[in-house]
Protein backbone atom coordinates (compact mmCIF):
# COMPACT_ATOMS: atom_id res chain seq x y z
CA UNK A 1 0.00 0.00 0.00
CA UNK A 2 1.31 3.42 -0.90
CA UNK A 3 1.52 6.21 1.68
CA UNK A 4 -1.17 8.88 1.52
CA UNK A 5 0.53 12.02 0.16
CA UNK A 6 -2.12 14.29 1.65
CA UNK A 7 -2.34 13.14 5.24
CA UNK A 8 -2.85 16.49 6.97
CA UNK A 9 -5.54 16.25 9.62
CA UNK A 10 -8.63 18.28 8.86
CA UNK A 11 -7.49 19.52 5.44
CA UNK A 12 -9.57 18.84 2.32
CA UNK A 13 -7.89 16.11 0.26
CA UNK A 14 -8.87 17.55 -3.12
CA UNK A 15 -8.17 20.47 -5.38
CA UNK A 16 -11.72 21.83 -5.13
CA UNK A 17 -11.36 22.91 -1.48
CA UNK A 18 -14.89 21.96 -0.49
CA UNK A 19 -15.96 22.89 3.01
CA UNK A 20 -17.37 20.57 5.65
CA UNK A 21 -20.46 22.75 5.85
CA UNK A 22 -21.17 22.26 2.13
CA UNK A 23 -22.89 18.95 3.00
CA UNK A 24 -26.36 18.29 4.42
CA UNK A 25 -25.96 14.77 5.82
CA UNK A 26 -23.21 12.76 7.46
CA UNK A 27 -23.46 9.03 6.79
CA UNK A 28 -21.53 7.10 9.41
CA UNK A 29 -19.93 3.79 9.84
CA UNK A 30 -20.43 3.10 13.55
CA UNK A 31 -17.98 0.42 14.70
CA UNK A 32 -14.42 1.68 14.66
CA UNK A 33 -15.64 5.25 14.09
CA UNK A 34 -18.08 5.91 16.94
CA UNK A 35 -17.82 2.68 18.94
CA UNK A 36 -14.46 1.25 20.03
CA UNK A 37 -14.90 -2.10 18.35
CA UNK A 38 -11.23 -3.05 18.67
CA UNK A 39 -11.37 -2.63 22.44
CA UNK A 40 -14.64 -4.53 22.50
CA UNK A 41 -13.32 -7.35 20.33
CA UNK A 42 -10.15 -7.72 22.37
CA UNK A 43 -12.11 -7.83 25.64
CA UNK A 44 -14.57 -10.35 24.21
CA UNK A 45 -11.70 -12.64 23.12
CA UNK A 46 -10.27 -12.89 26.62
CA UNK A 47 -12.30 -15.95 27.75
CA UNK A 48 -11.00 -17.91 24.74
CA UNK A 49 -7.41 -16.77 25.24
CA UNK A 50 -7.50 -17.62 28.94
CA UNK A 51 -9.09 -21.01 28.27
CA UNK A 52 -6.27 -21.78 25.88
CA UNK A 53 -3.63 -20.55 28.30
CA UNK A 54 -2.21 -18.41 25.50
CA UNK A 55 -0.44 -15.53 27.22
CA UNK A 56 1.56 -15.08 24.01
CA UNK A 57 -1.47 -13.86 22.02
CA UNK A 58 -1.07 -10.14 21.42
CA UNK A 59 -3.84 -7.62 20.84
CA UNK A 60 -2.38 -6.78 17.40
CA UNK A 61 -2.25 -10.44 16.41
CA UNK A 62 -5.78 -11.14 17.62
CA UNK A 63 -7.20 -8.14 15.77
CA UNK A 64 -5.38 -9.15 12.60
CA UNK A 65 -6.95 -12.61 12.84
CA UNK A 66 -10.36 -11.04 13.42
CA UNK A 67 -10.01 -8.83 10.33
CA UNK A 68 -9.06 -11.77 8.14
CA UNK A 69 -11.83 -14.09 9.31
CA UNK A 70 -14.56 -11.46 9.51
CA UNK A 71 -13.93 -10.45 5.90
CA UNK A 72 -14.06 -14.08 4.74
CA UNK A 73 -17.28 -14.90 6.59
CA UNK A 74 -19.02 -11.69 5.48
CA UNK A 75 -18.17 -12.53 1.89
CA UNK A 76 -19.26 -16.16 2.20
CA UNK A 77 -22.39 -15.61 4.34
CA UNK A 78 -23.86 -12.20 3.38
CA UNK A 79 -27.32 -12.99 4.72
CA UNK A 80 -26.17 -14.18 8.15
CA UNK A 81 -27.11 -11.96 11.11
CA UNK A 82 -24.06 -10.38 12.68
CA UNK A 83 -24.18 -12.28 16.03
CA UNK A 84 -24.17 -15.58 14.14
CA UNK A 85 -21.41 -14.34 11.85
CA UNK A 86 -19.33 -13.22 14.85
CA UNK A 87 -19.76 -16.67 16.40
CA UNK A 88 -18.27 -18.21 13.25
CA UNK A 89 -15.45 -15.66 13.29
CA UNK A 90 -14.71 -16.60 16.91
CA UNK A 91 -14.55 -20.30 16.05
CA UNK A 92 -12.20 -19.53 13.14
CA UNK A 93 -9.93 -17.44 15.37
CA UNK A 94 -9.83 -20.26 17.91
CA UNK A 95 -8.84 -22.75 15.21
CA UNK A 96 -6.13 -20.42 13.91
CA UNK A 97 -4.71 -20.16 17.45
CA UNK A 98 -4.94 -23.91 18.09
CA UNK A 99 -7.46 -23.41 20.92
CA UNK A 100 -10.53 -25.58 21.35
CA UNK A 101 -13.60 -23.34 21.55
CA UNK A 102 -17.16 -24.25 22.48
CA UNK A 103 -20.64 -23.28 21.34
CA UNK A 104 -21.07 -21.25 24.54
CA UNK A 105 -17.88 -19.26 23.97
CA UNK A 106 -18.69 -18.70 20.29
CA UNK A 107 -22.21 -17.50 21.13
CA UNK A 108 -20.97 -15.23 23.91
CA UNK A 109 -18.57 -13.56 21.49
CA UNK A 110 -21.38 -13.21 18.97
CA UNK A 111 -23.53 -11.49 21.59
CA UNK A 112 -20.81 -9.08 22.72
CA UNK A 113 -21.64 -6.09 20.49
CA UNK A 114 -23.80 -4.33 23.13
CA UNK A 115 -20.80 -4.42 25.49
CA UNK A 116 -18.42 -2.64 23.10
CA UNK A 117 -17.73 0.87 24.48
CA UNK A 118 -18.17 4.20 22.74
CA UNK A 119 -15.06 6.28 22.18
CA UNK A 120 -14.89 9.01 24.85
CA UNK A 121 -15.26 11.83 22.31
CA UNK A 122 -18.17 10.37 20.35
CA UNK A 123 -21.29 11.56 22.18
CA UNK A 124 -20.22 15.20 22.52
CA UNK A 125 -19.04 15.31 18.90
CA UNK A 126 -22.33 13.87 17.61
CA UNK A 127 -24.35 16.40 19.59
CA UNK A 128 -22.33 19.18 17.96
CA UNK A 129 -22.70 17.70 14.47
CA UNK A 130 -26.44 17.15 14.93
CA UNK A 131 -26.90 20.94 14.96
CA UNK A 132 -25.47 21.15 11.41
CA UNK A 133 -26.42 17.90 9.65
CA UNK A 134 -28.77 15.00 9.38
CA UNK A 135 -26.98 11.97 10.87
CA UNK A 136 -27.39 8.53 9.29
CA UNK A 137 -25.85 5.15 10.14
CA UNK A 138 -24.74 2.58 7.55
CA UNK A 139 -23.58 -0.38 9.62
CA UNK A 140 -22.64 -4.02 9.21
CA UNK A 141 -24.08 -4.76 12.66
CA UNK A 142 -27.64 -6.06 13.16
CA UNK A 143 -30.50 -3.79 14.27
CA UNK A 144 -30.63 -4.95 17.91
CA UNK A 145 -26.87 -4.64 18.28
CA UNK A 146 -26.87 -1.10 16.98
CA UNK A 147 -29.85 -0.18 19.17
CA UNK A 148 -27.80 -1.19 22.24
CA UNK A 149 -24.81 0.82 21.02
CA UNK A 150 -27.01 3.81 20.18
CA UNK A 151 -27.83 4.26 23.86
CA UNK A 152 -24.17 5.19 24.36
CA UNK A 153 -23.99 7.69 21.51
CA UNK A 154 -26.04 10.56 22.88
CA UNK A 155 -28.13 11.46 19.80
CA UNK A 156 -31.10 10.23 17.80
CA UNK A 157 -30.05 9.36 14.26
CA UNK A 158 -32.25 10.40 11.38
CA UNK A 159 -31.98 6.93 9.83
CA UNK A 160 -30.24 3.63 10.55
CA UNK A 161 -29.51 1.21 7.70
CA UNK A 162 -27.94 -2.12 8.66
CA UNK A 163 -26.61 -5.21 6.94
CA UNK A 164 -29.61 -7.03 8.39
CA UNK A 165 -31.91 -4.70 6.40
CA UNK A 166 -29.86 -4.94 3.21
CA UNK A 167 -28.87 -8.62 3.16
CA UNK A 168 -25.16 -8.01 2.55
CA UNK A 169 -22.11 -6.59 4.29
CA UNK A 170 -19.94 -3.62 3.38
CA UNK A 171 -17.90 -3.22 1.22
CA UNK A 172 -20.51 -4.83 -1.05
CA UNK A 173 -21.91 -2.33 -3.55
CA UNK A 174 -25.45 -3.29 -2.50
CA UNK A 175 -25.01 -1.52 0.83
CA UNK A 176 -24.13 1.79 -0.80
CA UNK A 177 -26.82 1.40 -3.45
CA UNK A 178 -29.31 0.93 -0.61
CA UNK A 179 -27.94 3.97 1.23
CA UNK A 180 -28.22 6.28 -1.78
CA UNK A 181 -31.67 5.01 -2.74
CA UNK A 182 -33.07 5.50 0.76
CA UNK A 183 -31.50 8.90 1.33
CA UNK A 184 -33.16 10.01 -1.90
CA UNK A 185 -36.57 8.48 -1.16
CA UNK A 186 -36.63 9.18 2.59
CA UNK A 187 -35.11 12.69 2.66
CA UNK A 188 -34.70 13.96 -0.92
CA UNK A 189 -30.91 13.91 -0.54
CA UNK A 190 -28.53 13.38 -3.45
CA UNK A 191 -24.85 12.38 -3.66
CA UNK A 192 -23.67 15.99 -3.49
CA UNK A 193 -25.39 16.36 -0.10
CA UNK A 194 -23.54 13.43 1.50
CA UNK A 195 -20.26 13.30 3.43
CA UNK A 196 -19.49 9.67 4.28
CA UNK A 197 -17.66 9.59 7.61
CA UNK A 198 -15.81 6.45 8.69
CA UNK A 199 -12.64 4.83 9.99
CA UNK A 200 -12.41 1.76 7.76
CA UNK A 201 -10.77 2.10 4.36
CA UNK A 202 -11.84 -1.46 3.52
CA UNK A 203 -15.49 -1.35 4.59
CA UNK A 204 -16.27 2.28 3.80
CA UNK A 205 -13.89 4.60 2.02
CA UNK A 206 -13.00 2.36 -0.92
CA UNK A 207 -16.65 1.66 -1.83
CA UNK A 208 -17.70 5.24 -1.02
CA UNK A 209 -15.22 6.56 -3.57
CA UNK A 210 -16.43 3.94 -6.06
CA UNK A 211 -19.86 5.56 -5.75
CA UNK A 212 -18.51 9.09 -6.07
CA UNK A 213 -19.20 10.10 -2.47
CA UNK A 214 -17.25 12.75 -0.62
CA UNK A 215 -15.65 11.30 2.49
CA UNK A 216 -14.12 12.17 5.84
CA UNK A 217 -11.62 9.67 7.23
CA UNK A 218 -11.70 9.35 11.02
CA UNK A 219 -8.20 7.93 11.21
CA UNK A 220 -8.20 6.83 14.85
CA UNK A 221 -5.34 4.38 14.22
CA UNK A 222 -3.25 7.10 12.48
CA UNK A 223 -2.84 4.77 9.56
CA UNK A 224 -2.12 7.79 7.39
CA UNK A 225 0.96 8.30 9.57
CA UNK A 226 2.13 4.66 9.35
CA UNK A 227 -0.14 3.36 12.09
CA UNK A 228 -1.57 -0.17 12.14
CA UNK A 229 -4.60 -1.72 10.45
CA UNK A 230 -6.06 -3.13 13.66
CA UNK A 231 -9.24 -5.15 13.15
CA UNK A 232 -9.74 -3.93 9.59
CA UNK A 233 -8.80 -5.83 6.45
CA UNK A 234 -6.08 -4.12 4.41
CA UNK A 235 -6.83 -2.49 1.07
CA UNK A 236 -4.58 -2.79 -1.97
CA UNK A 237 -4.64 0.91 -2.85
CA UNK A 238 -5.26 3.94 -0.68
CA UNK A 239 -8.59 5.58 -1.62
CA UNK A 240 -8.80 9.34 -1.97
CA UNK A 241 -10.13 11.17 1.09
CA UNK A 242 -11.62 14.66 1.14
CA UNK A 243 -10.94 15.24 4.85
CA UNK A 244 -8.82 13.48 7.46
CA UNK A 245 -9.32 13.75 11.23
CA UNK A 246 -7.82 11.68 14.02
CA UNK A 247 -10.95 11.77 16.19
CA UNK A 248 -14.60 12.75 16.09
CA UNK A 249 -13.71 15.61 18.43
CA UNK A 250 -11.39 17.06 15.77
CA UNK A 251 -14.09 16.85 13.13
CA UNK A 252 -16.73 18.46 15.33
CA UNK A 253 -14.31 21.25 16.24
CA UNK A 254 -13.60 21.92 12.54
CA UNK A 255 -17.33 22.01 11.71
CA UNK A 256 -17.99 24.37 14.61
CA UNK A 257 -15.23 26.69 13.38
CA UNK A 258 -16.63 26.75 9.84
CA UNK A 259 -20.22 27.27 10.97
CA UNK A 260 -19.16 30.17 13.20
Amino acid sequence: MQDNPRATAGKPDSDTMTRLTDYRVLTFDCYGTLIDWEGGIWDALQPLIMQGGRSDVTRAGALLAFARHEHRHEREHPGLRYPDLLARVHRSIAESLGIESSDALDEAFGASVPLWPAFPDTADALRTLKRQYRLVILSNVHRDGFAASNRKLGVEFDAVYTAEDIGSYKPDDANFTYLLSHLRSDFGLEKADILHTAQSLHHDHTPARRFGLANAWIDRQRLSQSGGWGATEKVEAMPETDFIFFSMHEMAKAVRAEAG
